[in-house]
């Protein structure tokens, strides 16, 4: 079922991304009393009178502007009102109606579809001022009053835009929800050119500026039966660089992008090789327990310089020791080398994080073990593994009952952990360990 959509477009710093974060009721969009904060387009999910339905936030529009990141948000806010069923045109009470306003909504007259004027910033109750009415010349119809800030208005704006939706389609329960992949890496890795190469259009901003990215995009991809959701990150800086509010929510921004997604794909610059911050950027979505791949970006323009793969994996693999399940694949984003080969491992380590393996199953792996290799002991005290249960999933999550949890030594634990992988490839997932001595809960 296609969920309506509803653009926000207008002029910088009228209050889009306030307004965006009002009707989507989540901090999504940085909102900072800057121009040009927000750059690319925003999805968020929103619902009135019962209906479900998809915001997209978008950059400030300068119509007539030869600055290459203005022009380049120019052309996203066209490919957000071309997918949109209704426009809302946010103006600024305070500033009134300008140039640029009738510029815009010359534009909207043009692409065709409904547009609903907001007319925001009427942060104080009663009857609107004169300055209200002048928007009625913008012969986009009635304009709402709305104050982004305080709420009010919203209402009877959704109300508006509600009228133009398309009529509801039945829910499908069996359709296939979108594998999330958060793509992630230090600024400048090729994040947003790999987007770019798999939506098939000029998604994000691709400039060789670091840091140009600062939301996370989500970007819905489909091949054939397949579908998957791509959030293009903000590039994590090194901490000690991180000093600007923008730049400080930008990388939390990245960080609950990581914690929603189901798979990362960790980007590394060839020509960087792998850097301290790709190993903490990379830890990130260890922790969280998130499925990976490793992918090497930019080989086209070091593959011959660097002999062969498989040395250049090592490096890797040393310097990012503590992920020895994620697989790793060399690509080029700018010129498509091996992206395609991304969906099948997409896939793989999706359906690894999601596996669940019987309890019979896991005791007959532990029976073999134990046989193999005896359990420590510690004072003449030895560790005795009574089973192993799977609590969960994403990532696989396995509960060991024991006679004594401090004598579960962690080199035991990779030991077990080692031989369920043996049975059970699981390549792409971390598994998390949980030690109980007999008598606690799960």
């Amino acid at each position: 079922m296609d969920k309506p959509v509803v653009a926000i477009v207008g002029r910088p710093n009228v209050g889009k991304s306030l307004l965006f974060n009002r009707i989507t009721e989540k901090r999504h969009s940085i909102v900072e009393d800057t121009p040009g904060v927000t750059r690319d387009r925003i999805y968020g999910d929103a619902e009135w009178r019962g209906r479900p339905f998809t915001v997209i936030d978008t950059g400030g529009i300068e119509p007539h502007t030869e600055n290459e990141i203005l022009r380049f948000m120019r052309e996203q806010a066209l490919i957000a009102i071309d997918h949109a069923d209704v426009v809302v045109l946010v103006v600024d009470i305070r500033v009134g109606l300008t140039a640029a306003d009738e510029d815009v909504a010359t534009m909207l007259k043009k692409a065709k579809k409904p547009v609903v004027v907001a007319v925001n910033k009427m942060d104080s109750p009663g009857e609107p001022p004169a300055e209200f009415y002048e928007f009625y010349n913008l012969g986009l119809g009635n304009p709402v009053g709305v104050s982004a800030m305080h709420g009010s208005g919203t209402g009877d704006l959704l109300d508006e835009c509600f009228a133009y939706f398309p009529e509801e389609t039945a829910y499908d329960p069996d359709e296939q929800q979108p594998i999330k992949v958060a793509v992630i890496g230090k600024p400048n890795a090729g994040k947003s050119s790999l987007i770019n190469y798999v939506t098939g259009e000029q998604r994000v901003i691709v400039s060789p500026v670091a840091g140009t990215t600062r939301d996370a995009i989500d970007s819905v991809v489909e091949r054939g039966e397949d579908k998957f959701l791509f959030i293009d990150t903000a590039g994590i800086r090194r901490q000690s660089k991180v000093d600007k509010p923008i730049e400080k929510f930008s990388v939390m921004r990245a960080q609950m992008s990581i914690e929603r997604s189901d798979v990362c794909i960790i980007m590394i610059d060839a020509v960087d090789g792998v850097t301290e911050q790709d190993t903490k950027i990379a830890g990130y979505a260890h922790d969280n327990g998130k499925a990976a791949i490793i992918a090497i970006n930019k080989w086209d323009l070091i593959e011959k310089e660097t002999g062969t793969q498989a040395e250049y994996e090592k490096r890797v693999r040393q310097q990012l020791a503590y992920m020895p399940y994620a697989p790793v694949v060399f690509i080029s984003a700018k010129t498509g080398q091996r992206v395609n080969d991304l969906y099948a491992l997409i896939k793989t380590v999706y359906a690894n994080s999601c596996m669940r393996i019987t309890t019979g199953a896991l005791n007959s792996i532990l029976s073999d073990a134990t046989a193999r290799v005896q359990p420590p002991t510690d004072k003449g005290k030895r560790l005795k593994v009574f089973y192993i249960t799977q609590a969960s999933v994403q990532p696989p999550t396995f509960v060991c009952f024991c006679n004594d949890a401090t004598l579960f030594h962690f080199s035991y634990q990779r030991y077990l952990e080692n031989k369920i992988r043996e049975t059970y490839v699981l390549s792409g997932t971390p598994i998390r360990m949980v030690i109980r001595q007999r008598g606690e809960d799960i």
